[in-house]
């Protein structure tokens, strides 16, 4: 399903006459998201392979955001294998031009409100410590639904080749009528 809405805020060059449109990427969008993942540092960018899985084995759990025909925006997701109520938030992107309007919030939110994800009561994702943008999102998105995110240790510097750490953070329960 398609939405289109006039919120966050207009275009850079100040129209609004093209609205945003919020919607379940398709295998069409897997390259302009790979893209997309590219222009964003300090993303980790996966194969453009792995992005056509999103677009469409994971379709119902992604969105994509566009805005005068070009992709601003995409979050992937899964619904985590071992705690059905749970969802996880692999990446968040929002395009330069439309970063500090409130895009990656309004794109979650609007994610959250699926009808095949209303039995989504915890938000689960790992956020390098350093990436302060990332954290204010998933601490409002706490704020929001008037509930607790707890950090906890998960990938440690030798789980990964370069060293690095991602905590876990964990939001919930969500209370869905909030949003």
């Amino acid at each position: 399903m398609t939405v289109k809405t006039k919120k966050p805020t207009p275009t850079a060059d100040g129209s609004d006459d093209d609205p945003l449109l919020l919607r379940q990427p398709t295998m069409s969008d897997g390259a302009a998201v790979y893209k997309l993942i590219q222009a964003c540092p300090p993303l980790d960018l996966n194969s453009n392979y792995v992005y056509l899985l999103l677009c469409t084995h994971f379709a119902s759990t992604c969105i994509v955001a566009h805005q005068n025909h070009q992709l601003v925006g995409f979050i992937s997701a899964y619904q985590h294998p071992e705690k059905q109520n749970t969802l996880f938030v692999w990446q968040v992107a929002v395009h330069e031009s439309m970063r500090g309007r409130g895009l990656a919030q309004y794109m979650l939110e609007h994610l959250l409100k699926r009808s095949t994800l209303e039995h989504i009561k915890f938000i689960e994702t790992t956020v390098d410590p350093e990436n302060h943008a990332s954290r204010r999102l998933f601490q409002k998105l706490a704020q929001q639904h008037q509930t607790e995110l707890v950090e906890l240790d998960f990938f440690q510097s030798e789980h990964f080749v370069k060293p690095q750490v991602e905590p876990l953070l964990r939001i919930g329960p969500l209370r869905t009528h909030l949003l």
